[in-house]
């Protein structure tokens, strides 16, 4: 849309800018296609716009053939947008970006994230839809361009902060390039940058606690020109063999280590979990027939590796407002590595029951107890990696302690989600978990519901 076009529609519609919403809108059509030419937007992608306006950056996304889905608080424009784009492609929220459930877009993932920030909530919106586990693959976004330098500041610059690593230890960022405040109508008083912002891959950081990361970096620079060994004291005892280690120098600050040493530093104070912690190859397992009966015992590896029949559980753990708790298997599991799972689960172990192997998997794997009762068995077959499996279902809302070592993250959904879910992206699952939901599914539904 035009310069001269933005006037005269914003004056049919009634609306008249507001600066505290950050309604500045975009009428270089260029700026607006080179966006979407840099989130490398095709016909086969799903796309979240926040704050679409009056569509100058949605127009050149459905030029791509990509469905949109476009987020705007102002009803107004909302209701312009579906009148003027009306596409079976496109829908549109009117509602608050930072109260949207990003859980809903998982279904879609990887999905993509563009649009022109309100300068006051930028922060807030990055972190909500960036936070892992996030269904977010790519996000180009213009924002302030203070705050973007802030994002993408590298050490020892004035602009290397707090924000900075937070952000950086979940995403690569790249600023693209500075987008001058005429380009906008009204014209904001600073001017804009865009950056893309890529979640990192499950291995691309050494492992660390990330709440312990988190907690040295903003004590760290709680005193910008102070010395770590003096701020990090309580937490770093013998700091010059710390800084030693990590490649640092003694007198350092702050803004002079690089992510990579902060995350050394946290490693240093607390040395991460054995990764092969609760998958011990030599574990022994139940071996049985094809009855479920009890034939001898094997360990892990030669169970897994032969495909014997055995015995597993596993748990759905439901919170007050009906949703299930899934696990995101972490990349150290032997099989499914980085797949989502039910909430808990594990293997029958020699000399041990069904019962009081669930009972004990959800106390190693998620930290907790809780009143189960069998749902549903199932018989061993290649769906289930020929596993016997009895489910479970528990309350529970937390908080949970997952077992680092087997989990990376931890999120509840609604079924409804998970249904939709499973039906259009089942590679995102175990297929054990496929196979549990369904026979909980099954057993939930009306006798004159459940097939046959």
């Amino acid at each position: 849309m035009k310069l001269s076009e933005i006037g005269n529609t914003l004056r049919e519609i009634r609306v008249v800018p507001v600066k505290t919403l950050g309604q500045n809108f975009l009428h270089d059509q260029n700026l607006a296609r080179w966006m979407v030419q840099e989130a490398g937007i095709s016909a086969s992608d799903f796309v979240v716009e926040i704050g679409p306006g009056l569509g100058a950056i949605t127009e050149p996304l459905l030029a791509t053939g990509a469905r949109v889905l476009a987020i705007e608080k102002d009803g107004r424009l909302a209701d312009f947008l579906r009148t003027r784009l009306a596409n079976r492609r496109l829908e549109i929220i009117h509602g608050d970006a930072l109260e949207f459930d990003v859980k809903r877009l998982f279904p879609a993932g990887p999905v993509k994230l563009l649009g022109n920030l309100p300068y006051y909530v930028s922060t807030q919106l990055l972190l909500r839809y960036l936070d892992p586990p996030t269904p977010i693959s790519v996000a180009v976004l213009m924002l302030q361009k203070e705050v973007a330098a802030r994002l993408s500041a590298t050490p020892r610059s004035k602009d290397y902060g707090i924000l900075t690593l937070v952000v950086q230890a979940q995403c690569r960022v790249e600023y693209l390039r500075t987008v001058p405040a005429n380009v906008f109508l009204p014209q904001p008083d600073v001017d804009s940058a865009f950056i893309r912002l890529t979640p990192r891959a499950p291995n691309e950081l050494v492992d660390h606690d990330p709440k312990l990361l988190v907690s040295l970096v903003r004590r760290g620079f709680s005193q910008r020109r102070k010395q770590l060994g003096k701020l990090l004291k309580a937490q770093v005892v013998d700091w010059p063999r710390a800084a030693s280690q990590i490649g640092a120098p003694v007198a350092a600050r702050a803004e002079e280590l690089s992510l990579e040493q902060w995350i050394a530093l946290s490693n240093f104070i607390q040395p991460e979990t054995l990764r092969t912690a609760g998958m011990d190859p030599a574990e022994k397992f139940v071996v049985v027939d094809e009855m479920d009966h009890a034939i001898g015992v094997a360990p892990r590896r030669e169970v897994h590796g032969n495909n014997l029949r055995h015995r597993a559980v596993h748990i759905f753990i439901f919170n007050r407002e009906g949703e299930l708790l899934l696990q995101k298997r972490s990349r150290w599991k032997d099989r499914h590595p980085n797949l989502w799972d039910s909430s808990a689960a594990g293997h029958v172990e020699a000399g041990e029951e069904y019962d009081a192997t669930a009972v004990r998997e959800l106390r190693e794997e998620l930290g907790v107890t809780a009143n189960l009762r069998r749902v549903a068995y199932l018989n061993a077959s290649e769906r289930t990696g020929e596993e016997f499996i009895w489910l479970y279902r528990g309350e529970g809302s937390g908080p949970f302690a997952p077992a680092c070592a087997e989990i990376d993250a931890l999120q509840f959904f609604s079924p409804e989600a998970v249904s939709q879910w499973i039906e259009e992206r089942p590679d995102d699952f175990a297929p054990g978990f496929i196979q549990c939901w369904h026979a909980y599914s099954k057993s939930i539904a009306p006798p004159n519901e459940r097939p046959s």
